[in-house]
């Protein structure tokens, strides 16, 4: 029997207000004042806020597996995130990152 695993992205566009204000550091002592939003948003994503801040992607029925955050890489206006059960590449024609998957439409 072949066992498939579960892999997601997420695309967070930065210049949304969607997510204004909505994550804090983990370590409330901590100073991230001098940290950008960028920074302060990719931050949060690491310390496992994104449940909280995106409880939809979570809370899918039937899957009792946990998904890990493994990847993320800095578009010029988003983060793009890779979760999944193991750390495995995405296929870039399958991909939403859209520096894969538009340099592919060039040549089809």
């Amino acid at each position: 029997m072949k066992t498939t695993t579960v892999q997601q992205e997420i695309l967070l566009n930065l210049d949304a207000n969607y997510l204004t204000g909505q994550y804090a550091a983990k370590d409330p002592g901590e100073k991230t004042n001098t940290l950008t939003q960028r920074e302060q948003l990719e931050e949060a994503c690491w310390n496992g806020s994104l449940p909280v801040l995106l409880p939809e992607i979570f809370s899918i029925p039937g899957n009792t597996r946990p998904l890990y955050l493994w990847r993320i890489v800095e578009g010029e206006r988003f983060l793009h995130l890779s979760l999944g059960e193991t750390p495995d590449e995405i296929a870039k024609e399958f991909s939403i990152d859209p520096y894969s998957f538009l340099s592919l439409q060039l040549f089809s």
